[in-house]
């Protein structure tokens, strides 16, 4: 009885064994690599799978998922002989899990020593003021030599990023003291571009302001010059019109007699005045000068008034 207890637990047991040996249940993104009595057999994706108790065993189990993972720090020599530390990320992804685990030993490894030597040799290719701005370049020429290297092993390299670049101490302070003067020499070119472009706002100002004030003063004096010339017309014509007042009232009855007394009047006294401000004073030869004066006038005005008073003469046979 107690043999076959035992027994029975003997057997459970070896159940329980076989059907761990041979039950696999690969996980999503994974691939397991299985060997038949130690040669490649096939390879399982996601999923449940039997294997055969004792013959089949997996062998490798690798994941799919894109793998990021450091590039240690190594000292590159730039091509103008400039040593600097740079170190960096590399992606990669498992493509083919039997190449993987048949193609090499490590790729991990492999894959970082590769990434290190094309670093080393990329970096010898450039000065190093150019390092810094050759960031892109360098990536995609590591990404490109560690791809074609890595596809016999069944890996797939996505990217390469570097993530510093450190050179010598001494260069460190040559650089900032390279950038510090940059900076002074751009704020002093700066400053010299306000200075001129204030110094050009305000001469166009000044040309400005001349041209605004030579045209008020041409426009002032062309009204100047309208407004006098108005002036003389007004004058010339309020003048007319007095003459031809004084020639219209000569004609009336009584108005000649009343222009001689008018001359007379501003004869006697424009002499007066004559008298008052001088201490010498010309006398006519004869007092009569007045009448003399009046009765020429009078007699010119007669004769003005008589030609104008003159018939006009007929046409013979009217």
């Amino acid at each position: 009885m107690e043999f076959g207890f035992i027994l029975s637990i003997l057997l459970a047991a070896f159940v329980v064994v076989t059907l761990f040996k041979t039950a696999r249940v690969v996980p999503q993104r994974e691939q397991f690599v299985v060997e038949r009595l130690g040669k490649y057999a096939r390879t399982l994706d996601a999923g449940f799978h039997i294997l055969v108790p004792f013959m089949d065993r997996v062998a490798y189990k690798h994941t799919l998922k894109e793998q990021a993972f450091d590039v240690p720090s190594q000292s590159c020599i730039t091509k103008d002989n400039i040593a600097v530390e740079v170190d960096g990320v590399i992606y990669m992804q498992v493509v083919d899990a039997a190449s993987a685990s048949y193609g090499i030993d490590n790729y991990r490894f492999a894959t970082s020593q590769l990434a290190q030597t094309t670093l080393r040799s990329e970096v010898g290719k450039i000065d190093l003021d150019r390092t810094f701005e050759e960031r892109e370049t360098i990536n995609s020429q590591v990404v490109n030599a560690v791809d074609r290297a890595a596809e016999p092993w069944g890996v797939k390299i996505l990217r390469y990023e570097i993530k510093d670049i450190l050179p010598p101490e001494s260069v460190r302070d040559a650089l900032e003291k390279q950038m510090r003067a940059e900076r002074e020499r751009r704020a002093v070119v700066a400053e010299s571009e306000g200075h001129r472009e204030a110094q050009i706002n305000v001469s166009e100002g000044q040309k400005q302001e001349t041209i605004n004030l030579s045209e008020a003063e041409k426009l002032k004096q062309i009204n100047e010059a309208q407004g006098r010339a108005e002036e003389i017309r007004l004058l010339a014509e309020a003048t007319a019109l007095g003459v031809q007042a004084v020639a219209n009232a000569i004609d009336q009855p009584g108005g000649l007699q009343a222009v001689n007394l008018r001359v007379a009047e501003q004869w006697v006294t424009e002499f007066g005045k004559l008298a008052k401000t001088n201490n010498t004073m010309i006398v006519p030869a004869q007092l009569g000068d007045v009448a003399t004066l009046v009765s020429t006038v009078m007699s010119t005005m007669e004769t003005s008034t008589g030609a104008n008073s003159t018939p006009a003469p007929t046409r013979p046979g009217a």
